[in-house]
């Protein structure tokens, strides 16, 4: 979501991501009055020296409504990626461990590209999976919704938006072994 959107398709996924980002700050709150971990997941965009700083202020120098919502804070972890999936090649399969995690809500953008490829990692690992269907956007909303069935139906993943289920009560789902996932 911390992104520059600065190649084809971006005028399409753009809106679309500033939507999203609107239902990510929700479930961000709810995480971090949860006491829960954020952690941004974010592609290097090809500058192999970057860092977080780096990339955020480029965001927000552009006119970037879903980075101005969700730009981290001090207290997030911010990981960078160099692919599609938020695992490979990154210090996310150390970290998720080292903060006893368990259960991973996915959000962002593009949901058929890197929140898929993110979510069959974490599948592969055993994590249980929210991935809210208005926290995520593609540009092409039928392989949204492909990604969105795919994940549900292949990987065990919630896609519940996250107006019709709140954290509290997905984990709560999850506590008592509940597997009542809504397809809507």
């Amino acid at each position: 979501m911390i992104n520059c959107f600065d190649f084809p398709g971006a005028d399409v996924l753009e809106p679309k991501a500033a939507h999203a980002a609107c239902a990510i700050l929700r479930i961000k709150q709810a995480m971090t009055g949860a006491g829960y971990p954020v952690i941004y997941v974010n592609d290097n965009f090809g500058e192999w020296h970057s860092e977080k700083s780096r990339l955020v202020d480029h965001a927000l120098a552009q006119p970037n409504r879903a980075a101005e919502l969700i730009a981290p804070g001090d207290e997030d972890f911010f990981v960078i990626k160099p692919q599609f999936s938020g695992f490979y090649a990154t210090n996310l399969p150390v970290l998720l461990p080292k903060l006893g995690v368990s259960r991973l809500v996915l959000t962002g953008i593009a949901t058929d590209i890197c929140v898929l490829f993110t979510a069959a990692d974490a599948h592969m690992r055993d994590y249980a999976l929210w991935i809210p269907k208005d926290a995520v956007a593609a540009e092409n909303d039928d392989r949204g919704q492909f990604a969105l069935d795919t994940m549900r139906e292949t990987m065990g993943a919630e896609t519940q938006a996250s107006d019709a289920l709140s954290l509290d009560a997905w984990m709560a789902r999850l506590d008592r072994g509940d597997d009542t996932r809504d397809g809507a």
